[in-house]
């Protein structure tokens, strides 16, 4: 399939996302801990991914409709923000989605669907739904999306004076490429991407200025684990604005989540944690300034957390 052309969002998408997001969003809080966390586990879907459903939805009219796969944080950010705004949006889930995650999106005023046994066959029916005139959101490949990631930066600008590290998880990019958006408004921050050693498809596809798949393992970092859309801009993006991308080990990745309840009564995601599992890691240099990690989503299985944080002692 030819790949989908989407434009690609400057500094100025970033200023009419906040905008958007500010009255809707308080700020989430900042915590000082190993080093700064940026708390999106306080999002009200436990996520960043509700800023970018926002920015997206925000900028179609009233009576037109999106579109949107997901089974995760993408699919409750797109809910809530059809909701919030009072937009037309359809979900598309596999039939294998938890029951949990179908429960919760049931919640909102949206349409969902079943659809396939895969995440990739519920991904092709909405992009069919959306050839009939509905507008396909992806949860990174959209220039709105990614604006509205970006906002979490201007957050930064109030609740911590540079200079700064920026730390976050990288799967899709959008949150790295809007944060890297921002930063470049900023002289003194630089922006670090985190991958699972189990998905480097940012990484491979950076080195090779284009999509390059990679075999992609099981992860507790379920959220940042898959390969790249084809023609995602957000390669580009993450190339340019993004100073480097590093990875963190599965044993790393359950340690910062233990670690985060354990020390600082926070729980994240495997994905969530990612970002402090480079800190806890020693993978981050600090340079001149502060280093700051985004905890960028609390929804995770009782069953997994459980498991990671083992036999109470």
């Amino acid at each position: 399939m030819t790949h989908r052309l989407v434009r690609i969002p400057t500094e100025a998408d970033v200023e009419r996302a906040v905008d958007v997001v500010r009255p809707v969003l308080p700020p989430t809080p900042v915590r000082d801990a190993e080093c700064v966390l940026k708390l999106e586990t306080w999002q009200p879907t436990g996520s960043f991914k509700v800023r970018g459903a926002l920015a997206a939805l925000a900028s179609i009219g009233q009576g037109d409709e999106v579109v949107a796969a997901s089974a995760g944080n993408h699919a409750l950010g797109i809910a809530f923000a059809a909701t919030r705004l009072g937009r037309r949006a359809t979900v598309v889930v596999p039939a294998t989605a938890s029951e949990a995650k179908v429960a919760a999106l049931r919640q909102y005023d949206i349409t969902l669907l079943q659809h396939g046994e895969t995440y990739a066959e519920a991904e092709a029916h909405a992009l069919s739904l959306a050839e009939r005139g509905a507008r396909f959101v992806s949860p990174y490949n959209d220039p709105d999306v990614i604006a509205g990631q970006g906002t979490l930066g201007r957050e930064l600008d109030e609740q911590c004076p540079g200079p700064l590290t920026v730390v976050c998880a990288v799967g899709g990019g959008g949150l790295a490429s809007g944060l890297g958006l921002w930063a470049a408004t900023r002289g003194d921050v630089r922006v670090i991407g985190v991958e699972a050693e189990a998905a480097p498809a940012m990484a491979a596809s950076v080195r090779a200025g284009r999509r390059m798949p990679v075999e992609v393992r099981t992860t507790v970092a379920d959220g940042i684990a898959a390969n790249l859309e084809d023609g995602a801009v957000t390669i580009g993006l993450v190339a340019k604005y993004v100073d480097r991308l590093v990875t963190v080990s599965e044993d790393e990745i359950a340690q910062a989540v233990r670690h985060l309840v354990r020390e600082h009564g926070i729980v994240a995601e495997g994905a969530g944690a990612a970002a402090f599992a480079a800190v806890l890691a020693g993978r981050i240099d600090a340079g001149e300034g502060r280093v700051v990690a985004v905890v960028s989503g609390r929804n995770i299985a009782l069953s997994t957390l459980a498991r990671l944080l083992g036999p109470v002692s």
